[in-house]
């Protein structure tokens, strides 16, 4: 039987907070831990009153990655078949539902982020690190595999080819503190001060429109392959709806009134 506490949901409001919850071993992603996380965000999502979402780790690790113990004992042909059948039934399917959360994902980053690890981190709308913390990607230097669970799409998208390949190819440990220089996540914070910001800002996100991770989720993704022409065309197409949602409306009435707007969740 899988440990019922080896991921733990709690709330505070309209937020609700997700810890991976194997401190003695970093938080590795191991089988239960992602079967748990994919039932844990679609009861999330299921639930109207949570308005955003904080992940985080306990201990001194936020996340180290694939437990290769247990994917070594699917009972598939070949290590690659085991870690093709693992990564093609959970693994990718975990990263893919925390990216496609109809909330805003905030990941507070309590301490190294290694392997996979680097792709839940990424996988959010905001990233947090605490100044101890750092990303270290050994795939290829020390395993000779790619990086995996996106964590070759999120560098990519946010800090470019020679950084990503630079990362990738050396294994060297980036720090939040470069991490955040370097645009890979949105800030770095002190230790003590991490949860305290994560709430904050998942607080402030869980303010906005019902729609607003997936609206901006969209835009950016649209950008990253479209000509500036066919970006101006996806704007006017998005505005032209947007326009007649009631969230424009109640904003334009609390900046005339000079209050914060309140918005629908229904």
């Amino acid at each position: 039987m899988p440990d019922a506490d080896i991921l733990l949901l709690e709330r505070d409001g309209a937020v609700a907070i997700l810890t991976f919850n194997i401190p003695s071993r970093m938080n590795p992603v191991t089988l239960d831990l992602m079967q748990q996380m994919r039932e844990s965000l679609a009861c999330l999502v299921a639930d109207e009153s949570v308005h955003a979402l904080v992940l985080t780790g306990a201990g001194r690790g936020f996340c180290s990655g694939a437990d290769l113990n247990r994917v070594a004992g699917n009972p598939v042909a070949s290590l690659g078949e085991r870690a093709y059948h693992v990564m093609d039934t959970l693994s990718n399917r975990m990263i893919q539902d925390l990216h496609e959360m109809p909330m805003p994902v905030v990941v507070a980053v309590n301490g190294a982020a290694a392997g996979g690890g680097v792709g839940v981190a990424l996988a959010g709308d905001i990233t947090l690190a605490a100044r101890s913390a750092y990303f270290y990607l050994p795939f290829m230097p020390r395993l000779g595999i790619l990086p995996d669970l996106g964590s070759t799409w999120f560098l990519e998208q946010r800090i470019g080819r020679a950084r990503a390949m630079g990362l990738t190819l050396l294994g060297d440990r980036l720090s939040a503190e470069q991490a955040t220089d370097w645009g890979l996540i949105w800030r770095c914070v002190e230790d003590a001060s991490l949860h305290r910001n994560a709430l904050e800002i998942a607080h402030r996100l869980a303010r906005l429109p019902k729609d607003a991770a997936r609206e901006v989720r969209a835009a950016l993704s649209a950008a990253s392959r479209h000509t500036l022409v066919e970006q101006l065309r996806y704007e006017a197409d998005r505005q032209r709806e947007l326009f007649d949602r009631p969230e424009l409306a109640e904003g334009a009435k609390a900046f005339v009134e000079k209050r914060d707007p309140v918005f629908r969740k229904a």
